[in-house]
């Protein structure tokens, strides 16, 4: 198998700034592009890196292994990663980096469910120990269940109405491929929606896969907790790839590096400036170049954020 197109690969380097010594942490391994990126950079430092995927990690550590031994791989959701580091004795690391879209790999195998291009068995699972897929998530969630699911993860406008037929479909038959699902959808919507650019099952099968792998959950358990071992002067970088998510992290970058009420033509005393504990190392964010969108068309909508977090005698700010 041909290893995965990382997104904004070199990108995220440079606003890592990566050390040589550092310890530094890749919360979604997948087929090994940013770690090996960063072990490259790292001779004296040490690399942990997480995925649920079994394959990922079998392929990924092939891959690692010939650029040094300085890793650990770590099978996790990376939603836990700070109790698993700490569990090892790892309190402190440099950096932080995320790519939280679903590796090409994972599109690419049919039988993970993913695509709405293939037909196969409704799956979407990224560990495949999850008890919950999407098969049973079209098969068996109420009504007011799957059209919440459908209105907040693939804000689709035609949510009401594809949650209604599915409950109609399966009072006869269940819904078991990626195949029907999209047959059904496209019975759905009126054909001027056909007609428009983009696949008409995109924004549900994003919501459904979002939904069976809790994507938004384990996010926010990350965002609330990776303070707790970015070394001061640490950066962490996040990569997203749909509104949802990518809302998430600008929404906690920036309540991490602006604090709400300072202003400038305020005379206030030094001790009474309450200073923002990071900083933003890009005010907007950074997405990929002609060059990049020429040769992969699913960096389109990548965005990568990345702050700093400041140490105690960083008064420039």
């Amino acid at each position: 198998m041909g290893y995965h197109y990382s997104v904004l690969l070199s990108e995220t380097m440079d606003v890592m700034d990566i050390r040589p010594d550092g310890v530094y942490v890749d919360l979604t391994l997948g087929r090994g592009g940013t770690s090996e990126a960063i072990l490259k950079r790292i001779p004296n430092g040490h690399l942990y890196s997480f995925d649920m995927d079994q394959e990922a990690i079998d392929e990924s550590k092939e891959r690692l292994e010939k650029t040094g031994n300085n890793f650990t791989i770590i099978k996790s959701n990376f939603a836990y990663f700070v109790k698993e580091l700490q569990e090892r004795g790892i309190t402190e690391v440099d950096g932080i980096t995320a790519d939280l879209g679903v590796s090409s790999p994972q599109f690419d195998e049919a039988e993970r469910g993913f695509s709405y291009r293939e037909d196969a068995p409704l799956d979407m699972r990224m560990d495949r120990e999850n008890p919950l897929n999407a098969k049973i998530i079209v098969n068996t969630y109420p009504f007011e269940r799957l059209l919440k699911v459908f209105k907040d993860y693939g804000e689709d406008p035609f949510s009401y109405q594809i949650a209604k037929e599915i409950v109609k479909e399966r009072e006869t038959k269940e819904i078991e491929t990626t195949g029907e699902l999209v047959e059904l959808i496209k019975r759905v919507k009126p054909a001027r929606e056909l007609a428009k650019k983009g696949h008409p099952a995109k924004q549900i099968f994003q919501a459904l896969r979002v939904e069976t792998n809790d994507e938004l959950g384990n996010l926010r358990q990350l965002l609330d907790t990776f303070d707790e071992v970015l070394k001061p002067g640490g950066r962490i970088a996040i990569i997203t790839f749909q509104s949802l998510e990518d809302r998430l992290v600008k929404d906690k970058f920036r309540s991490l590096s602006v604090i709400e009420g300072n202003r400038d033509d305020l005379e206030l005393r030094p001790n009474e400036i309450k200073k923002a504990p990071y900083r933003q190392i890009s005010k907007k964010p950074i997405v990929a170049g002609e060059k990049e969108l020429e040769e992969n068309h699913r960096s389109k909508p990548a965005k990568l954020r990345c702050i700093e977090k400041k140490g105690e005698d960083d008064n420039e700010r």
